[in-house]
């Protein structure tokens, strides 16, 4: 699995809006380095999950709807990409002949190891805990 760079993103975004209050799209691009389209693209998806609220009018943009300490990494990750798979075989709709219930596929039993590990780790990582010291 390859993070995307949407993923990236949007804990960019995110970051940005850390410090509390509304900030524009605009102010948001500017800050992190990320195209106002791209930028627009993801706050609504952000907006769409409950991660981010929209104001609008002249002093609009978005704002977080809870502090960055109660977000974690697998939050905005499974935003952007809600399989978030290391690799396609760990989805639940995929057929493997090399993995059945009386042949168990050892690459199978490691990755999913590895995907369960992955999961753990997002779910523990706050972006609080990212961006502290920024």
């Amino acid at each position: 699995m390859l993070f995307t760079r949407e993923c990236d993103y949007a804990v960019r975004i995110v970051r940005a809006l850390s410090h509390g209050g509304i900030v524009s799209v605009q102010e948001i691009s500017a800050k992190e380095d990320i195209t106002v389209s791209i930028a627009y693209k993801i706050t609504r998806k952000l907006e769409k999950s409950g991660l981010l609220k929209s104001h609008r009018g002249s002093s609009g943009g978005y704002s977080l709807t809870r502090p960055v300490t109660q977000l974690t990494l697998y939050d905005v990750f499974t935003v952007i990409d809600p399989d978030l798979l290391i690799t396609e075989c760990m989805g639940s709709s995929y057929s493997c002949s090399r993995n059945t219930g009386t042949h168990p596929c050892r690459v199978h039993g490691e990755f999913s190891r590895l995907q369960n590990l992955l999961v753990r780790e997002l779910k523990a990582k706050t972006l609080s805990d990212l961006i502290s010291n920024e």
